[in-house]
């Protein structure tokens, strides 16, 4: 009996053998990952809320905690602190439903003769196209808005909307309570951990809160770049509807890399019709060159030694978050991924700031 276990060790001690023990092992991390984000990708309802209010709540903290430091009640701080963010997300709001409005029957007037210029362009252009070809692009996209195809996709759309109202809900009373007893529900969490890893598991939530915080933060100032830059073009060149465009760049400037880019294609479009194509390929060349001065200068500068990942990585993670959960995936994909690789550059001691025998504050998100 004992020749047979020492030879079936003997196996497994060789090179091979531990090769298949990492393969196995490696094997069972993949499984349980996968079974984690397919859980996950089951009740996105719950989980993208509430994924959104952790980072905001990381980018917000600072401001509680700068109240409370000037002896405000957590709980008023964080009230104020929700009526500022409510006061100038509404105001915004209300800003571009006015001026989309305002200036709507002006696009539509402009769009009238514009489109009278793009067909001269193309039919005389470098590369011509037959009028035959332009009727027929025309009564495809004509065929799609009156097909019953459309009609689902509106429906699938309405249904959209009230899903997203019922998840913002759920996401700003989520961040209430992050804001408001962050400190107590991470200590609560951290609590089910051996008493020996409480420590470090705080300093990685202390990294992670800093590290969102960052990320959030620098995003914002890229984008609100993205925005004025293109927006302020816009106003120039005297296009419809600059300052929504602008916002609009803004806002798609929080998916890195491409988010800029794509939203600025609908500025391009708007240009095309209300201004011809000379103007348009002027804010093409504009948008191109904000994405060019995003990705060499700013995000370096900004965010590059908050989130220390790699631009390709970036991109894979964009890709992977895409696919899995569409925009919302493409939007929580590097945050998530930043988040993930600091607590494991803190938990192995790969992080030069991470000292752990530093205590962690207990004000701190």
């Amino acid at each position: 009996m004992t020749e047979p276990r020492s030879g079936i060790a003997a196996i497994w001690s060789d090179g091979l053998g531990r090769a298949s023990i990492r393969s196995v092992q490696a094997l069972t991390v993949t499984a349980l990952a996968w079974a984690i984000i397919w859980a996950a990708t089951r009740i996105p309802f719950v989980i993208i809320p509430v994924l959104i209010a952790v980072i905001l709540a990381a980018a917000i903290s600072p401001l509680v905690r700068w109240l409370t430091g000037r002896s405000w009640p957590r709980a008023l701080a964080v009230v104020a602190s929700f009526v500022a963010i409510l006061a100038v997300v509404g105001g915004v709001i209300t800003g571009i439903v006015f001026l989309v409005s305002r200036q709507w029957a002006e696009l539509s007037a402009r769009a009238v003769a514009g489109v009278d210029q793009l067909h001269s362009f193309l039919t005389t252009g470098p590369f011509p196209v037959s009028d035959q070809q332009i009727t027929a692009a025309i009564g495809s996209v004509r065929e799609f808005f009156t097909s019953s195809t459309f009609g689902a996709e509106a429906l699938t759309g309405a249904r959209t909307l009230g899903e997203i109202f019922a998840g913002a809900v759920l996401m700003a009373v989520t961040l209430f309570f992050f804001l408001k007893d962050g400190p107590e529900i991470r200590t609560f969490l951290i609590g089910f951990l051996p008493a020996d890893q409480r420590a470090k598991a705080r300093l990685a939530a202390d990294r992670s809160t800093i590290v969102l915080g960052g990320y959030v933060r620098g995003t914002a100032i890229v984008a609100a770049i993205d925005g004025l830059v293109v927006g302020i073009t816009l106003a120039i060149m005297g296009v419809p509807l600059a300052l929504p465009l602008g916002v609009f760049i803004f806002m798609g400037g929080f998916i890195p890399i491409v988010g800029a880019t794509v939203a600025g294609t609908l500025a391009i479009a708007v240009a095309l019709i209300s201004n011809g194509p000379i103007q348009a390929l002027i804010v093409l060349a504009v948008v191109i060159g904000v994405n060019q001065l995003e990705h060499h200068f700013l995000q370096p500068v900004l965010m590059g030694k908050v989130l220390s990942i790699h631009g390709l990585a970036i991109l894979l993670v964009l890709a992977a978050g895409t696919v899995l959960a569409g925009i919302v995936g493409a939007l929580l994909a590097v945050p998530i991924t930043a988040v993930a690789w600091t607590i494991l550059k803190t938990w192995s001691g790969r992080d030069p700031l991470a000292k752990p025998e530093q205590p962690a504050g207990e004000g701190r998100q």
